[in-house]
């Protein structure tokens, strides 16, 4: 009978543990929200994206880019495109002297 009551109470253990954790959880819920941090939230990543932009007016210059005409543009775009498509030529191993220098 002793063993019966012992396996009884092992059974309703796990309730009041898991009660315990879970009730915190739920009262999260109820917590008063936090204007001050949410009015200024993404702030720091707008202000970073800001300060990494060169030129932020790039959009509206129509001009064309100068320096390089187009003839030269397309053969530098071919020998881009051209380096994903051809294989590396194999490395060969570096061979390392520890035997005294010469």
């Amino acid at each position: 009978m002793k063993n019966a009551a012992t396996n009884h109470a092992k059974k309703r253990l796990p309730l009041p543990v898991a009660v315990l954790f879970i009730a915190p959880c739920l009262l999260a819920g109820c917590a008063q929200p936090t204007p001050q941090f949410d009015a200024t939230f993404g702030d720091s990543v707008r202000t970073a994206v800001a300060q990494q932009t060169l030129n932020p007016d790039a959009s509206r210059n129509n001009d064309p880019v100068s320096g390089i005409d187009g003839r030269a543009a397309q053969e530098a775009m071919n020998r881009y495109q051209k380096s994903f498509a051809e294989k590396e030529p194999p490395r060969s191993d570096v061979t390392i002297n520890i035997s005294g220098g010469r």
